[in-house]
């Protein structure tokens, strides 16, 4: 319907409308939906101009109608894509600037007189942006059909790419905020752009042909397996190989190139195949997950054995759909290259997909479009304020999302509550009884302590749920988390079991300065990471299957394998499993470098996490010598908030590194094992940390501040707090990763600044030394030359003081530097855990200030501590915190709450 200001009359004719439907450019999915929807449209006798970047095929193959009209034009790029697996988040906002901002002002332009030109009555979008905007402009009402929108998607790529980025999210969720209502599919993602919504079944491509007529064409017979590979391309240098498939298989290819050789029991299908006929042949499909694949493959109970796409936050709901209705199995993407596929190909065909719902969303769809272009109003009176609060909050999470954050699953098929189903971590007396004496019935403590750990027995209770699964046959008919179903078969239950426990830690004073060799206070909080850890002997080892298969496809005997589980991969769209041969780690006689390590568990992202497990084997092996012939089950299960800068990563490594050295009988000290803990985190994982997190989950004891100066890492004591005084961490929702570019690009800074003051430190005693009346009493004060002598040879930049700064290196220090200009110059920076980009500008002055300050600051807060207690004392604290808190930007602000007076 088109909006006339002056008149209340519909310009439109009921039997006969224009619709203006514009098609996002990721993927084909979105074309392929959208013609279910027009098919209709022009089945109901109107017009429909489709604005695709689409080849012409995927319309005109299902609608041969002179209503169609395509126009050949791209207003967004969607996601790019490296592979077929891989989303390239940067390359996906620079191309979206490129595509869809930069030349905003000419889309709309041409955009509005194109809709005016075709006297279109209504605009849809899927999920185009702009289209919505330029309706609005055009003045004619827009409706979106989808899913997912791009704000929620870009979201995620805004944190990796910088704040600089994030008015593109901005952009689009304007834009969004003109259309009047959205038509949302199943297995949709929050989006709080929209100002209402209206839901409807599946929208998939009808049949055309039966199973048998299909296999007739292709002369297989009916009681052949057959799979039908679905990928929309295929991952970079990957060659499909006979063994891929199990005997008597066979294997349908969409998507392969002209070029590609393919074995004889893989079947290649034309580039313009109409799939969802061969889909409904086949037994199960095996692809990425997408709405199209998901939504034909539940509309056809067709199994589903995907393989999880990095960075692509529509996924994670998806999966969840596909799950709750019994038609996924997730393939490791290990397995998918290597060609492991026969436990999962079989596992999908016992599956029994029980979709019921409706399938007809094309044609709902449709109908509303056509009642909302002639003048219904579909949009409420109110506009769902409650919904669109939470999706909005859930968005706002987004864009400041980790690894860890909930992403909100919608209520209807969230699948589970916390893994744990864990409450307020501080319980009554008599709930910690009832929890003690439930943990020492399931379990003989043979050594150790719970010390009155409520979250320590409610792991341990978890465990002998997960006993009591396992033996239950029954449980595995129930809908359960895959990483429940897991974990439940990964102990025997009647060998000793190690648990180790790791706190995460609040930054009080000392922070990022801790690679500086800072003096730093830190406390360890109530949020805790729990490992529990199994040696077996490995033909005692209860692996699961695909471990298995891979096992007897290589011949051999049972031999040493590390399987992991890791609670609350749901959260975070990470892989719930890790599993490998500990022989990998092996290169000859020797342990792989940790160069090769951080190479492996770089090359599945939604199992790159396993490093900060796993990675501690290698450790131990490297610098201790140790070997582990047993196999190794491990169960991770943390509260510590991931990503807001309260060593949720370090929590991790030190309970890992605990139990492995419990179950092995490894003697290693606190300080000794945080100190190995970092060489994961800096070598495997390759974040640039310094040692206090570790130190502090290691060495830290509950309600008291440990000092400790970094150089690298001496314990000074520990801090009584004050009776008066508690420290809160309040999050400052900005998001923190020691593995992030930021972060390292500081640490750069600072080390390139350490070297320059060497330098110029070296310059000023040549300068003195070699001068003919002896040494110029300007450029020195007294003792002078051994503090040049001492800053010539700087181990750590906060041996420098404050004074001695502001003297002498302010002003030589440039604000900032190209990192070629720097090699150059200083050759290197000798930091042994960042690298240089010679591309790149970083940051001098700012980086090498902060840590020389903040040393004398912690110094003074610690001082200020032990003092009398004053309005005065605590007036100093606030203080010093601000000065802190404003020269870094911290994922948590610490507050002190006093109650002296």
């Amino acid at each position: 319907m088109r909006i006339d200001e002056e008149s209340e009359g519909v310009s439109a004719s009921r039997n006969h409308l224009v619709f203006a439907y514009y098609v996002t450019g990721h993927g084909f999915g979105h074309a392929t939906r959208v013609v279910e929807v027009v098919r209709h449209l022009i089945l109901a006798g109107h017009d429909v101009h489709v604005v695709t970047g689409a080849p012409d095929f995927v319309f005109t193959s299902e609608i041969e109608s002179p209503r169609l009209f395509i126009r050949k034009v791209l207003l967004d790029c969607g996601a790019v894509q490296a592979d077929a697996l891989t989303v390239d988040r940067l390359a996906s906002l620079a191309k979206y600037s490129e595509t869809a901002v930069v030349p905003r002002a000419s889309i709309l332009k041409t955009e509005v007189e194109w809709l005016t030109s075709i006297k279109a009555d209504l605009v849809v979008s899927d999920v185009v942006p702009v289209a919505c905007r330029a309706a609005a402009d055009a003045g004619i009402r827009s409706v979106c059909v989808t899913n997912f929108s791009w704000d929620f998607i870009y979201a995620e790529y805004v944190m990796a790419a910088g704040s600089n980025h994030r008015s593109i999210v901005w952009q689009i969720a304007e834009d969004y905020s003109h259309c009047e209502f959205l038509i949302r599919l199943p297995g949709y993602c929050p989006m709080p752009a929209f100002r209402d919504v209206v839901d409807v079944p599946l929208v998939v491509r009808r049949i055309r042909r039966s199973r048998k007529e299909v296999r007739q064409e292709l002369g297989i017979e009916d009681d052949v397996k057959l799979v039908i590979l679905n990928f929309g391309g295929q991952p970079a240098g990957w060659k499909l190989k006979v063994e891929f498939l199990p005997p008597g298989w066979l294997c349908l290819v969409c998507g392969g190139s002209d070029t590609q050789e393919l074995p004889p029991n893989f079947i290649k299908l034309a580039k313009d195949a109409y799939t969802p006929d061969f889909m409904a042949a086949s037994d199960c499909m095996l692809g990425k997950i997408g709405y199209g694949t998901v939504s034909e493959a539940l509309a056809y109970k067709l199994p589903f054995v995907f393989v999880r796409r990095d960075y692509f936050n529509e996924e994670p709901f998806l999966r969840n759909m596909l799950e709750y209705y019994q038609g996924g199995v997730e393939m490791i993407r290990r397995d998918l290259l290597t060609g492991h596929w026969k436990p999962y190909l079989e596992r999908a065909i016992s599956l029994k997909p029980c979709y019921e719902g409706g399938i007809n969303g094309g044609e709902v769809a449709a109908h509303i479009l056509q009642e909302t272009a002639i003048g219904k109003n579909y949009a409420s009176d109110k506009l769902s304020g409650a919904r669109r609060l939470r999706d909005a909050i859930i968005l706002g999470y987004q864009l400041q999302r980790v690894p860890g954050r909930d992403m909100a699953i919608p209520e209807w098929y969230a699948n589970a509550e916390s893994e744990l189903g864990m409450g307020s971590p501080t319980c009554e007396m008599s709930e910690k009884s009832s929890l003690m004496n439930s943990c020492t019935e399931d379990f003989e403590i043979l050594h150790g302590d719970l010390q009155g750990l409520s979250d320590t027995m409610t792991f341990l209770k978890s465990l002998a749920e997960l006993d009591s699964m396992y033996d239950s046959d029954k449980s595995a008919e129930k809908r359960q988390m895959r990483e429940r179903k897991a974990a439940a078969g990964l102990f025997n239950w009647e060998d000793e079991i190690f648990v180790a426990r790791a706190p995460g830690r609040l930054d009080v004073m000392g922070g990022i300065a801790d690679y500086s060799g800072s003096l730093v206070l830190q406390m360890p909080i109530k949020e805790a990471c729990h490992v529990a850890v199994q040696r077996n002997h490995p033909s005692k080892h209860r692996l699961w299957k695909h471990a298995l298969v891979r096992q007897q496809a290589e011949g051999k005997n049972p031999t040493p394998v590390l399987q992991i589980v890791s609670y609350g991969s749901e959260l975070s769209n990470r892989g719930p499993t890790f599993d490998m041969d500990l022989a990998d780690f092996m290169d000859g006689d020797q342990p792989m470098s940790y160069e090769k390590a951080k190479k492996y568990f770089s090359q599945d992202p939604s199992q790159k996490w396993a490093a900060y497990v796993a990675g501690v084997i290698l450790v131990l092996m490297t610098e201790l010598g140790i070997r582990f012939e047993e196999s190794i089950s491990l169960l991770v299960s943390s509260t510590v908030p991931e990503g807001k800068g309260v060593s949720s990563s370090a929590s991790v490594e030190v309970a890992t590194m605990s139990a492995i050295a419990a179950s092995h009988g490894l003697s290693i000290s606190p300080r000794d094992l945080a100190l190995l803990c970092q060489k994961v985190e800096n070598h495997i994982v390759g974040a640039p940390c310094g040692v206090m997190d570790q130190m502090t989950s290691a060495c830290g004891e509950a309600n008291k501040l440990l000092a400790m100066l970094c150089q690298p890492a001496e314990v000074l004591g520990l801090v009584e707090i004050p009776g008066h005084i508690r420290f809160w961490g309040i999050d400052s929702g900005i998001r923190h990763s020691v593995g992030g570019a930021d972060y390292g690009s500081v640490r750069i800074g600072a080390f390139m600044g350490r070297k320059m003051i060497k330098c110029a430190a070296s310059a000023i005693l040549s300068r003195s030394s070699g001068a003919e009346n002896g040494p110029n009493p300007d450029e020195l004060e007294d003792n002078g030359f051994e503090l040049l002598e001492t800053e010539a040879s700087l181990d750590y930049l906060c041996n420098l003081s404050p004074h001695r700064y502001e003297a002498l290196y302010v002003k030589m220090l440039p604000e900032s530097i190209l990192g070629e200009t720097f090699l150059v110059k200083y050759d290197g920076h000798n930091d042994p855990v960042t690298v240089i980009d010679p591309n790149r500008n970083y940051g001098v002055t700012a980086p090498a200030k902060h840590p020389i300050y903040e040393n004398f600051r912690v110094k003074a807060f610690k001082a200020l501590l032990t003092s009398a207690n004053s309005d005065d004392q605590l007036t100093a604290l606030g203080e010093l915190l601000y000065q802190e808190s404003s020269t870094t930007h911290k994922s948590h602000q610490v507050h002190i709450l006093s109650s002296y007076r």
